[in-house]
């Protein structure tokens, strides 16, 4: 209690009793509270980045747009083909909006920056590294020695790798590689590469999910002549990914806080535009707001992650129980 007592009482003196909820850089200076004035004239820098003001609408549409997505994608009972088709339809909308379509000037994916890059490199990795991980997952116990021998190997190297050593390919070896009539810009050749990153990762975490299912019930389905992929995506798979939603939540909110070293590469996500900011002339230096505002935004998802991986596990649960 007298340790509560003793952080508390500076740390609410900072936060909101000295605090400058308006003003110059000199008012807060004076006061020696948190800039919370700082944080209102630089939130549409933390939130967007370099993007041009004249287009702002499109980069809250994109937010809006995908965040209903991840809201309708939570709920059980609109899980059907037309919510797998949505997925991509969406993000493509997404991409054109940002890219400045239909109507404006077009606008760089080097202006692009803040919370919807964020939001879309990490849903589109994340998306696109779940099925290609099913069928990894699959390929790993293959019976087929050559197919199980590539998935091992692919899994491995890719897991003996470190995030930021993609992130550089992406920048400066994939372009090499890359023929020259295909010039392709750094954001699509950093979201290729970490979705083949994180692929792995969950790829491990499906086939978990795949070895807790026991033998008799793809043996089972077999003998009742359902096939090989009818049972796997009938009987076993169903069981499998429900056996491993709090892993797939888990790396979902470790990718999300991963984002952040698309950094090293010049990519502005919110922690580097929170960074920029604080590095403004005008308002130099207040690191501490910058860091608290991007702190709750990535609270409030990795937050809101955990507690419906709770909900999901319940409801599953007890549908299976039914």
């Amino acid at each position: 209690m007298a340790l509560i007592v003793w952080l508390g009482v500076p740390l609410l003196r900072w936060l909101l009793l000295d605090a400058t909820w308006q003003g110059s850089s000199a008012e807060c200076t004076a006061r020696g509270g948190a800039c919370w004035a700082f944080v209102a004239a630089k939130l549409r820098f933390f939130l967007f980045a370099f993007y041009p003001a004249d287009g702002l609408w499109r980069p809250v549409v994109v937010c809006g747009l995908l965040i209903a997505l991840l809201l309708a994608s939570a709920m059980p009972r609109l899980w059907s083909a037309r919510l797998v088709v949505a997925w991509p339809v969406v993000i493509g909308v997404c991409l054109a909006l940002m890219s400045g379509l239909p109507g404006g000037s077009v606008v760089s994916s080097n202006q692009w920056g803040g919370l919807p890059i964020t939001l879309l490199v990490w849903m589109i990795c994340f998306t696109t590294s779940v099925p290609i991980a099913v069928l990894l997952s699959l390929a790993r116990r293959s019976r087929m020695l050559l197919v199980r021998w590539l998935a091992i190997g692919y899994i491995e190297l890719m897991r003996a790798i470190p995030m930021v050593a993609i992130l550089y390919f992406a920048t400066l070896i994939l372009p090499m590689a890359l023929p020259g009539s295909v010039p392709l810009d750094k954001l699509p050749r950093a979201i290729i590469m970490v979705a083949l990153f994180w692929t792995a990762y969950v790829a491990e975490v499906v086939r978990g999910g795949l070895q807790a299912v026991p033998k008799g019930q793809e043996e089972a389905a077999l003998a009742l002549g359902l096939g090989y992929w009818r049972a796997m995506r009938l009987i076993v798979l169903p069981q499998a990914l429900r056996a491993v939603v709090p892993g797939l939540v888990n790396l979902g909110i470790g990718f999300l806080l991963a984002t952040s070293l698309l950094a090293v590469i010049g990519i502005m996500d919110i922690l580097s535009a929170a960074k920029a900011a604080a590095a403004d002339p005008e308002w130099l230096g207040y690191y501490k707001e910058s860091f608290l505002v991007v702190a709750l935004v990535y609270f409030v998802m990795g937050y809101g992650g955990s507690r419906y991986s709770l909900w999901l596990e319940r409801r599953l649960g007890s549908s299976s129980g039914r």
